[in-house]
C-alpha cells in the first residue's frame, strides 16, 4: 500500500484537535487506514544533539485503490467527514461569466493517436499557495506517477502557471527534430532529441524516456504564441512553471488509457481546488478532439447508483433502517439519500475523487467502515462447511514427511529463476514452447518460472558449500509450462525432488528415496517389460545431457487402467509398453552441470511430477480444466 508522508502539526490543525499517537492510530483503524510511524522522537533527539531536524511526520498507509487518499489535503477531508465535523464537500465545474463560449480551448492534433491519444486538462482559479502545500500539490502528482499512471507508461500529468500563457492551446504530435524549448530547470533550449541525450544521466527522468524515445513522433503541448507548455510524460518548460506566486494552475492530463485519464484529472483538480479563492470549484475547459468532437473536461458530476438496506443488513449482521445507513454513508463522505419509491433502497451519489466504488458491495464495506468494524455483531454463518485439503497438496504431505523422516532436510527456493539457471546450466536447450518469461524482468536473477526444481536446489547447496557433508535437500512444490490450450496459457505442475552431495556420487541413495516415496504412494516396482502387470513403477536407462552419460533413468508409471483415462493430458507416454508415462528422472549430475553452479562435490538428482498419483476432486478444487 503507498505511503504518505503528512506534517504532524499540519495535520492537527486541519483537523482541529491534537491526538496522542495511540488515539490517532485507532482512527486511522476506524477509517481503514495505519498508522506506519510517528517521527517525533527522531526529530526531539536530533534537536537534542543540535542537529539539523524537519518538522514531526506522521508516515501513513493508505489502499492502493484510493486515490483521495494520497495527500494531506484528502487525508483530513476525509477523516473531517468521518468524525462529522464537516460534511462531504461537493465539487461543481465554474464557468466565466459568459458561459461555455469563453471556456479556454485544447484542440488535439490527429498525430497525436499514434502516442498518446487522450487528453484532458483543468484549470485552479485564485490558488494561494503556501510552501506546504506547494510541495503537496507535487508530491502527490509524483504518487499518481508512481500509482496509478504506471510510472507514466499510462497517464502523465502537468502543471504550469496559467497566467505565463496565452490561450487556445494545441495538443500535438511532432517529429523530435522539430521539438525545441527550454524544459524545467534549463535556461538554454533543446530539441527533442538532444533532451533524450541530455537525461539518460538524470536518474529522475532517465526512467521515463523509454516510453516514447523510439517513437517517430513526440507528444507536445503548445500555447497560442507556439510556447511549450510540456513534453509528455518527460518534462515541462521552464517558461510555465509553477511557483509559489502562482495564482491561476492548467493542468494538462495525457494518457493511453481514457479511464484512468479521467481518474487522475479528477483527482489532482478535486484535492487542490480547495485552495481557491471560492474552495471545491473547478474551471473547465473545452477539449476538440482529433476527429472533431468536442469534450468538457474536467467531468468532476460523479455518478448515482444504489444500495440496498437489506444487503447492508444481510452482509454486516446488523439491523439498519434506511435512514441509518444513509447516515452512515455521509461520514464516508458519499452523497446518500432515500428512495421515495422503495423504502428498502438508497440512492448514493458517488463523488468523482471516488472510483474505488464499483459494485454494491463497495458501499456496504464504507457503511460497516463507518459502523466500526469491531462493533460488527458475532454471529455464526447461516450455512456451515467442512473444509478439506486439496488432492494434490496432501499428496505432497505424504512425500514431505516421509523424506523428512529419512533425515532429509525441507528447502523453500524461489519460484523464478534466470533463464541460464534453468537451461544453460543444466545443458538443456530452450524450445520456446516450455517455460514462461517474464515480459520485463527486474533482474537477470527473475526471467523465467522455472521448469524444474532442480536449479533451485542446486543454488541451495551452491549458497551452503561450507556445510558438512553429505548434504541432503529436497522440495515438493509447482513447477509451470505452457499450454496453449489454456485460457491462462499455462498450468501448474507439482513435482518431488531431492538432491545428494557427497564425496561420492550416491546414485543408490536417490535410488532408496524413490522406492520409500513409491512405497507409502502404494505403487508397486515392476519390470520394464513386464505387460501383464496392472499397475506399478520402473526406471529404464536414459540419455541426458545434465546426467553424466550411463548414469540417468527414466522414471515410468503403469496407471491402474480406471484411473489411466483420467490422467492429465501433457504427460509424455512411454514408448516401451502402451500407457506407461514417463513421470521424472533420477541419476547422476554432469560434472559440466556441477561447474556451473559451482559445486565440487558429486551430485545425484532425483524429480519426479506428483500428478498422475492424485485423487479424482471436484473440478472446481483443482488445477484441471
Amino acid at each position: 500500500m503507498p505511503t504518505v508522508a503528512v506534517d504532524k502539526a499540519d495535520l492537527w490543525e486541519r483537523l482541529g484537535q491534537e491526538y496522542t499517537t495511540d488515539e490517532f492510530d485507532k482512527l486511522c483503524f476506524d477509517y481503514g487506514l495505519e498508522l506506519d510511524g510517528d517521527t517525533t522522537l527522531e526529530v526531539e533527539e536530533a534537536i537534542k544533539k543540535g542537529l539539523p531536524a524537519e518538522r514531526p511526520q506522521l508516515k501513513i498507509e493508505v489502499p492502493a485503490n484510493r486515490y483521495d487518499l494520497l495527500c494531506i489535503e484528502g487525508i483530513a477531508r476525509a477523516l473531517r467527514v468521518f468524525l462529522e465535523k464537516d460534511p462531504a464537500p461537493r465539487y461543481e465545474l465554474v464557468y466565466p461569466p459568459s458561459g461555455e463560449s469563453g471556456l479556454l480551448t485544447v484542440t488535439c492534433g490527429p498525430e497525436t493517436q499514434k502516442i498518446r491519444p487522450f487528453f484532458a486538462c483543468a484549470i485552479l482559479r485564485n490558488v494561494k499557495f503556501t510552501p506546504r502545500s506547494y510541495a503537496s500539490f507535487m508530491d502527490l502528482q509524483d504518487k499518481l506517477h508512481q500509482n496509478i499512471c504506471r510510472r507514466r507508461q499510462l497517464v502523465a500529468i502537468g502543471t504550469h502557471d496559467l497566467d505565463t500563457l496565452e490561450a487556445p492551446f494545441r495538443y500535438e504530435a511532432r517529429a523530435p527534430k522539430n521539438i525545441r524549448f527550454a524544459p524545467l530547470g534549463k535556461d538554454k533550449e533543446y530539441t527533442a532529441e538532444e533532451l533524450m541525450t541530455l537525461y539518460e544521466s538524470e536518474k529522475h527522468l532517465a526512467r521515463y524516456l523509454h516510453i516514447i524515445r523510439d517513437s517517430p513522433v513526440y507528444p507536445i503541448i503548445y500555447d497560442a504564441k507556439d510556447r511549450v507548455l510540456s513534453m509528455p510524460p518527460i518534462i515541462n518548460s521552464e517558461h510555465s512553471k509553477i511557483t509559489l506566486n502562482t495564482q491561476n494552475v492548467f493542468i494538462d492530463v495525457t494518457a493511453t488509457d481514457q479511464t484512468k485519464l479521467d481518474i487522475v484529472v479528477n483527482i489532482v483538480a478535486a484535492m487542490f481546488s480547495e485552495y481557491c479563492a471560492k474552495p471545491y470549484t473547478i474551471e473547465p475547459v473545452k477539449v476538440v478532439l482529433h476527429d472533431g468532437q468536442t469534450r468538457i473536461s474536467p467531468n468532476i458530476l460523479g455518478r448515482t447508483t444504489e444500495v440496498h438496506t437489506s444487503y447492508v443488513n444481510s452482509c454486516t449482521g446488523l439491523s439498519l433502517t434506511t435512514s441509518e445507513v444513509s447516515k452512515l454513508l455521509e461520514r464516508m463522505s458519499l452523497y446518500p439519500s432515500t428512495s421515495p419509491t422503495d423504502p428498502d433502497v438508497v440512492i448514493v451519489g458517488i463523488p468523482a475523487i471516488r472510483p474505488d466504488i464499483l459494485h454494491e458491495c463497495d458501499i456496504m464495506e464504507d457503511a460497516a467502515i463507518a459502523y466500526g468494524f469491531n462493533n460488527l455483531p458475532d454471529i455464526f454463518p447461516a450455512t456451515s462447511t467442512v473444509a478439506q485439503p486439496l488432492a494434490i497438496s496432501k499428496l505432497s504431505d505424504v512425500i514431505r514427511v516421509e523424506w523428512a523422516l529419512a533425515g532429509w532436510i525441507e528447502v523453500l527456493p524461489l519460484i523464478l529463476c534466470s533463464h541460464e539457471e534453468n537451461f544453460a546450466f543444466m545443458n538443456r536447450a530452450d524450445d520456446g514452447t516450455t517455460a514462461v518469461k517474464l515480459g520485463n524482468p527486474k533482474t537477470l536473477e527473475f526471467q523465467v518460472v522455472r521448469t524444474s526444481l532442480v536449479p533451485g536446489l542446486l543454488k541451495t547447496i551452491r549458497e551452503n558449500r561450507s556445510h558438512a557433508l553429505p548434504i541432503r535437500i529436497f522440495e515438493t512444490s509447482d513447477v509451470v509450462f505452457k499450454d496453449p490450450k489454456r485460457e491462462r496459457q499455462a498450468r501448474n505442475v507439482r513435482h518431488a525432488a531431492a538432491v545428494w552431495c557427497n564425496k561420492t556420487a550416491g546414485f543408490e541413495i536417490v535410488h532408496g528415496m524413490l522406492d520409500r516415496a513409491m512405497k507409502m504412494l502404494e505403487v508397486p516396482r515392476i519390470g520394464s517389460e513386464d505387460g501383464k502387470a496392472q499397475t506399478g513403477y520402473y526406471i529404464k536407462e536414459t540419455s541426458d545431457s545434465a546426467f553424466f552419460p550411463g548414469r540417468a533413468a527414466t522414471i515410468y508409471y503403469r496407471a491402474p487402467p480406471s484411473k489411466l483415462s483420467s490422467i492429465k493430458h501433457g504427460i509424455k507416454t512411454s514408448p516401451h509398453i502402451n500407457g506407461d508415462i514417463n513421470i521424472g528422472t533420477l541419476g547422476i549430475l554432469h560434472p559440466s552441470v556441477l561447474e556451473k553452479f559451482e559445486i565440487g562435490y558429486p551430485c545425484s538428482v532425483l524429480e519426479f511430477t506428483l500428478e498422475p498419483f492424485k485423487k479424482q476432486m471436484q473440478q472446481v478444487w483443482t488445477n484441471d480444466e
